[in-house]
C-alpha cells in the first residue's frame, strides 16, 4: 500500500474514511497508486473488525474522480503485440474485478460526491452502495469514454442502465453525455444531494443508520427499471431502433457505440458477474483496435500537453494579457474580443467607423442576452464582461496595451497602414499579432518597427465555439513573441498549436485541398451527392461543398487569384480553378453569404444541392464507388499535411494531428492525418497514392520525405 493516491482514516465510530487525494495529479485520476491503494483498503475494509463500514471522498477540492489516467491506459497499449489475447482481457478485467470487490465485501460502503465525477470515477460511485452529491449544479457526472473510441470497463454499461434503466442509460452511455446532480437523482443514480459542507456527514449517517451491504442487482428478484430481457417488448423496441440510430449519428466509423451496445444487449440479461466479463471483452476490443489509441493520444494526452503550453519557450516567464488592442470589429474581431473580456481582459475594440465598432460589441451583448435566458450566465457577470469592451476610433486608446490583434480586411496594405498607425501610440515591448489566414506573417512583419515582437494569432469562425488558434512563427519572430501569444491562448482557455510561416500557413493550406479536390471531381462529372455524401460519411465535420459555401464561394475565387498573383508561373492549376470562377464570377454564386452557392438556402426550408449543378457538370455515365471518392478527399488532405511537415511549416506530428481536428474538423476518429497514415500503413498508402497520381495527376505526388520514411521503415508516431 502507497498511500499516495488514497489516504484512509478509520473513525471511533468504526467508519473507514477513504480521501482521494492523487500525488503529483491537480485533479484524481485512477493510476497504479490508486488501484494499489484501493486494493489494499477493501482487504482493511473486510479483515478489521473495527470497521463497520467506509466513505470514500475527495482530498481535492476541484473534483472528486475524474476517471482513468489515459495516460497509463495508452502505456498499457504498449504490451498489444507481446501479451496474449487471455493476458489482454485479464488486464482489462482487472478494473472490474476490482470494483466488484468493493461492492461485495459484505460492509456498506459510502461515497460523498463533492466535484466532477467521469468515467472510472462515476463507475467506482455507482459500485459504492449508497451515493451523496453536493448541491452544486456545476458538477457534472458522466460517463465519456466513447468520446476518445472507448467503452465503459469498470462496470458503467452494466451498472447505469441497471439503475436507471436501459432506454434512459443508452444515451449517457453512447453520446457521453454529462448529468447534474438533480438530473442524477432523478435517474435513480444518486440517492441524496446535500449541502458540501455536509456530504460526509450524510454518507456516515446513512451507514450508522443500517445501511445495507448489497446492490439492488445482487438481490434475487432484481428486475432492471423499464424492462429487460430479448421478450419485453419494451426493450425489444429499443434495440430495434439504437443500432439504426446510432449508425446514423456515427457513420459506422466509431466501432466503441456498437461495442457498448452489444455490451448492454447481452449483459443485461445474465448474471452480473458474467455481464462484468462481456463489458471487458469489448472493452479489450476497443484498446486492441487503432482507432481507440489515436484517439486517447490526439485527442487527449496531446491536447493535454498543446494546453499546459509544451511548446513555451522555457526561460520565459508567464505573460499574462491585461489589456487588448483589438483592430477590427467585424465577425472574427468582435469575437476574439468577446472571449477576451469573457476571460477578464481589458479590450479597445477599434474600427474605421464608431458604428461598426459598436456593433462588434454588440455580438458580445447577444451571445450574453442567450446566456442569460438559459441560465447559464448572470447578468451581474454579463454585465461586467460588457464593461471590458470598449469600442473606438481612436489609437490612443491603444495606449498601455500590452498585446495588439489586428484582424482588418486580407489586404497589406490596409494592414500595414493599421499597424503603423498602433505602433506610433502602443509600448516599445508590445507584441504586435495578426489573425490573417492566408498572408504570410514575415511579410506583415515588414511594416512593423519590431518584427522580433510580430507574431500571427491565427483564430477560426466561430471564434467563441472553435477551440483551436494557430500561433505563426514569422522568419524574425522572437520567443518572447510566442511566449506572450502562447500565455494569451491559455488565458481564454484555447488549445494552441504553433506552425512556421507559410503561405497559407498549415490549417488553411491543407483545409482547402477538401473542398479543392471536391470540385475537382465535380468538373470530372462525378454526382454531387456522391462526393458529399462521401465525405460526410468519412467522419469529416461537413462535406466538402457545404463547407466551402461556409467559408464562401467569393472568398475561395479572391484567394485563388492572390495565390496566382503571389506565385506566378510556379502556379499549378487545377479543375477546381475553373469551377469557382464559373460559379462566382459567372454565376453570381457566392455561397451562403447570398444564399447561392454549391447548395440553395430557401428562406422557408432547409438547404439542398443546388440542381443547377448537372447542367454545368453533367454526370458521368461511369460514377466512382464511395470508397473511391474518400480516398481522394482524404488523401488529398494527408498529403498537403506531410507536405507541410516536410516543409517545416509544421515541426512536429502532434501539432500536425491536433490542429487538423479541431482546426478543420478532419475525421476525429482517425487520430488526425498522421495518425491515419500511420493505421493505414505507409507502404499501403504510398502504394494507392502512386495509383492516385497516375490517374489524377500531381496532386497525389508522394513527398520524398514520405519514400523515404518507407524506406526506412519509420512512422510518424512511435509506438
Amino acid at each position: 500500500m502507497t498511500n499516495k493516491a488514497i489516504k484512509i482514516n478509520i473513525g471511533s465510530d468504526g467508519i473507514a474514511l477513504l480521501s482521494i487525494d492523487v500525488e503529483g495529479q491537480s485533479m484524481n485520476v485512477i493510476n497504479e497508486e490508486f488501484i494499489s491503494d484501493l486494493q489494499a483498503h477493501i482487504k482493511t475494509i473486510m479483515s478489521d473488525e473495527k470497521i463497520i463500514g467506509a466513505v470514500i471522498s475527495s482530498g481535492k477540492d476541484n473534483a472528486f474522480l475524474a476517471g482513468a489516467d489515459l495516460n497509463m491506459v495508452l502505456g498499457d497499449l504498449a504490451m498489444r503485440d507481446s501479451a496474449t489475447p487471455e493476458e489482454l482481457f485479464q488486464s482489462s478485467y482487472s478494473f472490474n474485478k476490482l470494483f466488484r470487490a468493493l461492492e461485495t465485501c459484505g460492509k456498506p460502503i459510502a461515497v460523498a460526491i463533492n466535484g466532477l465525477t467521469l468515467g472510472g470515477g462515476l463507475e467506482l460511485a455507482i459500485a459504492c452502495h449508497y451515493r451523496v452529491v453536493a448541491d452544486n449544479e456545476k458538477i457534472k457526472l458522466g460517463l465519456p469514454e466513447v468520446q476518445v473510441g472507448l467503452i465503459p470497463g469498470a462496470g458503467g454499461t452494466q451498472r447505469l442502465p441497471r439503475l436507471m434503466g436501459i432506454q434512459l442509460a443508452l444515451p449517457y452511455l453512447l453520446q457521453g453525455k454529462n448529468m447534474t446532480p438533480k438530473q442524477a437523482l432523478s435517474n435513480n443514480v444518486i440517492h441524496e444531494i446535500a449541502p458540501a459542507g455536509e456530504i460526509i456527514d450524510k454518507a456516515k449517517a446513512w451507514i450508522l443508520n443500517g445501511g445495507k451491504a448489497e446492490q439492488p442487482w445482487d438481490q434475487k428478484r432484481f428486475k432492471i427499471p423499464g424492462g429487460q430481457g430479448v421478450f419485453d417488448p419494451n426493450i425489444v423496441q429499443t434495440f430495434m431502433g439504437a443500432p439504426a440510430m446510432t449508425q446514423k449519428q456515427t457513420k459506422n466509423n466509431y466501432p466503441a457505440t456498437v461495442a457498448i451496445l452489444s455490451a448492454v444487449f447481452e449483459g443485461h440479461q445474465l448474471p452480473f458477474d458474467t455481464a462484468l466479463q462481456i463489458e471487458s471483452k469489448y472493452f479489450t476490443q476497443q484498446i486492441t483496435g487503432d482507432i481507440a489509441p489515436n484517439m486517447i493520444r490526439t485527442l487527449f494526452v496531446n491536447k493535454n500537453k498543446a494546453d499546459k503550453l509544451i511548446r513555451h519557450p522555457k526561460n520565459i516567464p508567464e505573460m499574462k494579457t491585461k489589456k487588448l488592442g483589438m483592430l477590427g470589429a467585424g465577425l472574427m474581431g468582435a469575437g476574439i474580443a468577446y472571449v477576451s473580456a469573457k476571460a477578464g481582459i481589458e479590450v479597445i475594440l477599434l474600427d474605421r467607423e464608431l458604428d461598426y465598432a459598436e456593433k462588434g460589441k454588440d455580438y458580445s451583448k447577444t451571445i450574453l442576452d442567450k446566456g442569460i435566458k438559459r441560465k447559464k450566465v448572470t447578468q451581474e457577470k454579463a454585465d461586467q464582461i460588457l464593461s471590458l469592451i470598449k469600442p473606438t476610433t481612436n489609437y490612443a486608446d491603444l495606449e498601455g496595451c500590452d498585446l495588439i490583434i489586428e484582424a482588418v480586411l486580407e489586404d497589406p496594405k490596409v494592414k500595414a497602414d493599421v499597424t503603423k498607425k498602433a505602433e506610433e501610440i502602443i509600448p516599445a515591448d508590445c507584441i504586435y499579432s495578426s489573425n490573417t489566414s492566408t498572408l504570410p506573417i514575415s511579410m506583415l512583419a515588414k511594416s512593423s518597427r519590431d518584427s522580433s515582437k510580430f507574431i500571427g494569432i491565427h483564430f477560426f469562425s466561430p471564434v467563441d465555439k472553435m477551440p483551436l488558434v494557430e500561433i505563426i512563427l514569422g522568419k524574425e519572430t522572437g520567443e518572447e513573441a510566442l511566449a506572450k501569444a502562447l500565455d494569451y491562448v491559455r488565458q481564454i482557455r484555447k488549445t494552441p498549436i504553433v506552425v512556421n510561416d507559410s503561405r497559407g500557413f498549415y490549417t488553411s493550406r491543407c483545409f482547402m485541398t477538401y473542398p479543392v479536390e471536391a470540385s475537382n471531381m465535380l468538373s470530372e462529372g462525378i454526382s454531387p451527392a456522391l462526393i458529399e455524401n462521401s465525405g460526410v460519411y468519412a467522419g469529416m465535420a461537413v462535406g466538402p461543398f457545404a463547407v466551402n459555401d461556409e467559408v464562401g464561394i467569393e472568398l475561395s475565387y479572391h484567394i485563388g487569384e492572390a495565390t496566382k498573383a503571389a506565385l506566378g508561373d510556379v502556379y499549378k492549376e487545377e479543375a477546381c480553378d475553373g469551377v469557382i470562377k464559373k460559379l462566382f464570377v459567372d454565376l453570381g454564386r457566392k455561397g451562403k453569404k447570398n444564399r447561392k452557392g454549391f447548395y440553395d438556402y430557401p428562406e422557408d426550408g432547409k438547404k439542398f444541392l443546388w440542381p443547377g449543378l448537372a447542367d454545368h457538370y453533367p454526370l458521368a455515365a461511369e460514377q466512382p464507388t464511395q470508397e473511391d471518392v474518400t480516398k481522394r478527399l482524404m488523401y488529398r488532405q494527408a498529403l498537403e499535411v506531410v507536405r507541410c511537415m516536410e516543409e517545416d511549416v509544421v515541426t512536429v506530428p502532434e501539432d500536425a494531428d491536433i490542429g487538423a481536428i479541431f482546426g478543420w474538423g478532419f475525421a476525429p476518429w482517425t487520430g488526425g492525418p498522421l495518425s491515419m497514415i500511420d493505421t493505414i500503413g505507409i507502404d499501403k498508402f504510398v502504394t494507392e497514392c502512386d495509383a492516385l497520381s497516375e490517374k489524377h495527376g500531381p496532386a497525389f505526388k508522394i513527398p520524398d520525405s514520405l519514400r523515404k520514411m518507407q524506406k526506412e521503415g519509420k512512422q510518424f508516431y512511435s509506438q
